[in-house]
């Protein structure tokens, strides 16, 4: 089963070039999987009867062409694969022209709400998802993503209510924020940084004060969210 959602690029989806920033792309996608889960019986509506959500694990996306201001677009997006541990959705964007101008890929796994555990994903699960035989990478799961040895530089953040989902943890979406803060300002301000990969490992909550680090190596910025003692990992963010 393939769905598309048409999104028109705001004024708070830009940055000061007018092209939209990656915060919002990602955005686009996750509210594209979350129309595919609501026609299904698997959406956020859903989650008081079937007692179970959707956890992302990571992102894999690269902007071809990166829209702009006043455009519209359309997400297509599809389920790749589901087994009993993982789920796989994988995303084109498209211009008015219907031309490919990004791709983009997501791993998944099930939380059971009323445990607050991952769940194995049920043959029910695996039956309203129609799985379409297509990808937009050649490789097929994520690349597991690691710490460089160093970083150059880093800074706190505290997590504040904006920023909370509504599981009461950071959204996965701001992440991307996050990581946006630390980043050299001539980087963050000319460098369109079209090849993204997000890998969570562990919820941040409201209130939580992280350490954000930062390395530049083999021509990628790399950012890694820390707890406040750097004993737990949260993420990874590698762009370029």
């Amino acid at each position: 089963m393939f769905v598309e959602h048409e999104v028109f690029i705001g004024l708070r989806d830009v940055a000061v070039n007018n092209k939209v920033t990656n915060t919002a792309l990602l955005s686009y996608l996750e509210d594209a999987g979350g129309v595919h889960s609501n026609l299904v019986g698997f959406g956020l509506k859903d989650i008081p009867t079937v007692k179970r959500s959707w956890v992302l694990l990571g992102w894999k996306l690269k902007i071809l062409k990166r829209p702009i201001y006043g455009e519209k677009i359309m997400i297509k997006t599809w389920s790749r694969g589901i087994n009993k541990l993982y789920a796989y959705r994988d995303f084109e964007i498209l211009d008015e022209m219907r031309n490919v101008i990004g791709i983009a890929t997501s791993k998944w796994v099930l939380l059971d709400v009323e445990k607050l555990k991952i769940t194995k994903i049920t043959q029910d699960v695996q039956d309203a998802y129609t799985i379409e035989n297509a990808k937009v990478f050649e490789e097929p799961d994520l690349e597991k993503l690691s710490e460089p040895d160093t970083f150059s530089k880093s800074t706190f953040f505290t997590i504040n209510r904006s920023l909370i989902d509504v599981n009461n943890h950071l959204h996965n979406i701001y992440f991307m924020d996050i990581a946006n803060e630390i980043l050299p300002i001539e980087v963050y301000r000319n460098a369109d940084l079209n090849d993204i990969q997000m890998m969570y490992k562990k919820e941040i909550k409201l209130g939580d004060t992280v350490k954000v680090l930062y390395q530049e190596q083999n021509d990628e910025h790399i950012v890694a969210i820390k707890s406040e003692d750097e004993k737990n990992l949260h993420a990874i963010i590698v762009l370029k």
